[in-house]
């Protein structure tokens, strides 16, 4: 696991940002709209607004777990975290929003709740992945703007927050999918010219060169993209294992 300090302050102001925009394009739908079929399999857009608001609770819990040294996991249990999702999926549009403003609210409260002190502190998500707690910005960032386009309402990979891409692409690489056996050695090269290696170490060949804008390459590698718009020289894509 990573141990480089995030600007905790800067990915906070970042999940406030794509929030706001969460709830433009969500405020565009009605409530048929909300019972079809997101992006992602087996769910409807209900469903991924309402794990977006319980997701939102879940990470500040982990914050408020951080702040007072009390061990408070994200969800009861993992029962209760999909019953919650089926309860609330088929609301009215109208509390879908409702509740993505408050449990926004609630998250960024136990943000600016977070001392300084606190920063370095490390919780265990429900996972079983233990995290700093000045990364649980970015996982909520992650989580808002990965989930936005999974709704399906023309949200985009070019439209990503760079803070939010430049954090994931690197999270992905030295931390996810780093030394993973089920991904072939790469060296990941974004169109600023920053080359970050992943995958298999173990083998001895030659890293595979992928080349692309680092929005791209955070798409192909969270499965938002098939990767059709990336250069792999003489060579084609590797299938990318499940987040």
């Amino acid at each position: 696991m990573t141990t480089t300090p995030q600007d905790f302050p800067r990915d906070a102001s970042a999940v406030r940002e794509a929030t706001d925009r969460l709830l433009v394009s969500a405020g565009k739908l009605d409530d048929e709209a909300i019972a079809e079929p997101s992006l992602l399999p087996g769910w409807t857009r209900g469903h991924v607004l309402a794990h977006l608001s319980r997701n939102a609770d879940a990470l500040g819990n982990l914050l408020t777990w951080a702040r007072t040294d009390v061990r408070t996991p994200m969800y009861a249990s993992e029962t209760a975290r999909d019953t919650d999702i089926e309860r609330d999926a088929d609301r009215p549009l109208a509390d879908h929003l409702e509740d993505l403003r408050e449990s926004a609210t609630r998250f960024d409260a136990a943000a600016r709740s977070l001392p300084d002190d606190r920063l370095a502190y490390r919780v265990e998500m429900r996972n079983g992945v233990v995290e700093r707690a000045d990364r649980l910005a970015l996982r909520r960032l992650a989580e808002v703007e990965l989930h936005h386009i999974d709704l399906g309402v023309g949200y985009s990979l070019d439209q990503l927050l760079p803070v939010f891409v430049e954090g994931e692409l690197d999270f992905l690489t030295a931390v996810k999918f780093a030394g993973h056996p089920a991904l072939p050695a790469l060296e990941l090269v974004s169109d600023d010219g920053r080359r970050r290696r992943t995958g298999r170490t173990d083998t001895g060949a030659s890293a595979l060169v992928v080349t692309g804008s680092a929005a791209q390459l955070v798409g192909w590698l969270t499965g938002r993209d098939d990767g059709a718009g990336l250069d792999v020289p003489g060579s084609a894509l590797p299938a990318v294992p499940p987040l």
